[in-house]
């Protein structure tokens, strides 16, 4: 038998030994990478029916995750009172992240949260919560255990451009400013 007849009756079983080796190099690669960005296994993501301009829309999640909203949308910000969440979902149809924190969260950890916001993002206090926060774009949430959580991280990696939006990249700017926000700007 010569060396090439060898290697046709071989060639399919070394071609498929080294996608193997390579697959599981890549694999330990990924994992080896400090910061790499891993998928986010506990995002839930939702089907959205409608998103329609209304005055009084009404929302199966808290917080919501898009759907029929106001005519408006909401400033990006970081605001130390509730907004409207008819404003916040608007914003949300624009491609806005919109991180919402229990009200009694402390004063650290609303900064932390505050310096790993977007630009193209809300952060607001929210009642009700299913955890100390929750990060939220069109169509997908994350509960978090607070601002320190890995998966706010790599939620933003993989969410925060705006891609599951109908409207992506349509901006916050000259959006509605509800309230006086944390930073100091005026409503």
């Amino acid at each position: 038998m010569t060396v090439a007849s060898r290697l046709m009756k071989r060639g399919p079983w070394l071609a498929v030994g080294l996608a193997v080796v390579l697959a599981a190099s890549g694999v330990a690669a990924t994992l080896a990478v400090p910061g790499h960005d891993t998928t986010v296994a506990d995002v839930r993501s939702f089907r959205i029916e409608t998103r329609n301009h209304v005055l009084e829309p009404r929302y199966a999640s808290v917080p919501p995750v898009g759907g029929d909203h106001a005519p408006r949308w909401l400033a990006c910000g970081v605001y130390d009172r509730p907004v409207d969440d008819a404003y916040a979902v608007h914003a949300l149809e624009h491609g806005a992240v919109w991180i919402t924190r229990d009200p009694a969260m402390a004063a650290d950890d609303v900064a932390e949260l505050a310096r790993q916001l977007p630009a193209e993002g809300i952060l607001s206090p929210y009642a009700g919560l299913p955890g100390p926060a929750v990060v939220t774009v069109w169509g997908r949430q994350l509960v978090l255990s607070g601002p320190d959580d890995p998966g706010l991280r790599a939620f933003l990696r993989r969410y925060a451009d705006g891609h599951t939006a109908p409207e992506a990249m349509a901006s916050c700017a000259g959006g509605v400013v509800a309230y006086a926000t944390v930073s100091g700007e005026a409503a």
